[in-house]
């Protein structure tokens, strides 16, 4: 079953040269304890369609289709019932563990927040929740006492982690949960969360560039680019398989470990990502694409089956669809 449901998803920002258009008509869905990664260059849309999951977005920022949590609309709940929702049902890891904590309350007094706000515990039992939550993220209890600016930034990737935990949400939407830090604590932290998503069957929304470490940790991988969805399917797949050129450059743009030719010349994408306000005819990745058709500079393809529980938005999937 369904536990998250997104429909024609789209966001837009209005600045004053005009509006902006980060998301445009986004679907998909997430099953109870499954994963899905969201891939994409900066300026993709990833984090915007991430945070307007919660409706997190800034005033100026206009969110129209559905988001159904559990059957429920997330953009049409009232203030009240949305607030009960946040940290209690669906919380966020939030890029940027030094700026997502507040620099002058110590760790425990930030952990044990939610679990207060939402009436889940009193003072004591927060008190001893929040030290069998840091014992979760492998941090000591004596950490409760910590302020963040003596934590390293993978411990306070931990203290992040943990406060999304608190209230035990059936979804955890992390958005870029290891920008910034070192590759060994990267992978720790990584670890830490397949661990716990399996351990507590909880669904994860994941959002990175990195397509590796989507590929590591989600069962389904969705890329994006100019604010739309342009392949998904079974991570695995999309990875090794990708089926649109640029899920293909992506993938690689990064290294291979124990390939010495991948390591000294990973292949690039020239070109930069559109200005969302100025976006080109047809389809969007066109003027970067190597494979590009005439076609491609008016026509502006779908999403369109591309094997099994797979789709992407390409001329050259379709045509290959439509001739099988």
């Amino acid at each position: 079953m369904s536990l998250l449901e997104l429909d024609d998803v789209s966001v837009t920002y209005r600045i004053a040269a005009g509006e902006v258009p980060a998301v445009r008509g986004v679907s998909l869905t997430l099953d109870s304890g499954a994963a899905l990664g969201v891939a994409g260059e900066s300026g993709s849309g990833k984090s915007t369609l991430a945070m307007a999951l919660l409706r997190l977005l800034p005033r100026d920022a206009r969110v129209g289709g559905r988001i159904l949590l559990d059957g429920e609309d997330l953009l049409t709940m009232k203030w009240g019932r949305l607030r009960a929702v946040r940290w209690a049902e669906a919380s966020i890891v939030f890029q940027g563990a030094q700026h997502g904590l507040n620099p002058v309350r110590r760790i425990g007094d930030q952990v044990a927040e939610p679990l207060l706000v939402h009436g889940q515990a009193k003072p004591d039992a927060a008190r001893k929740r929040v030290h069998e939550l840091l014992e979760q993220v492998g941090l000591p209890t004596w950490r409760a006492r910590s302020y963040p600016h003596e934590l390293s930034g993978g411990q306070r990737q931990r203290v992040m982690i943990a406060m999304a935990l608190a209230c035990s949400p059936r979804l955890i939407i992390a958005d870029e949960p290891t920008t910034a830090l070192d590759v060994m604590v990267q992978a720790q932290v990584l670890t830490l969360i397949k661990e716990l998503v399996a351990e507590q069957n909880i669904s994860l929304i994941m959002i990175s560039h990195d397509l590796s470490v989507l590929a590591d940790v989600c069962d389904q991988l969705a890329v994006m680019y100019a604010g739309r969805v342009v392949e998904h399917g079974p991570s695995g797949d999309v990875f090794h398989e990708a089926r649109h050129p640029y899920s293909r450059a992506l993938a690689a743009a990064f290294p291979t470990v124990g390939d010495p030719a991948s390591r000294m010349a990973p292949k690039g994408l020239g070109g930069d990502p559109p200005d969302p306000m100025n976006l080109p005819g047809g389809c969007s990745f066109h003027p970067r694409c190597p494979v590009a058709l005439d076609e491609c500079a008016t026509l502006d393809v779908d999403l369109w089956p591309a094997g099994e529980r797979r789709s992407a938005a390409c001329v050259h999937v379709r045509a290959k669809e439509e001739a099988s």
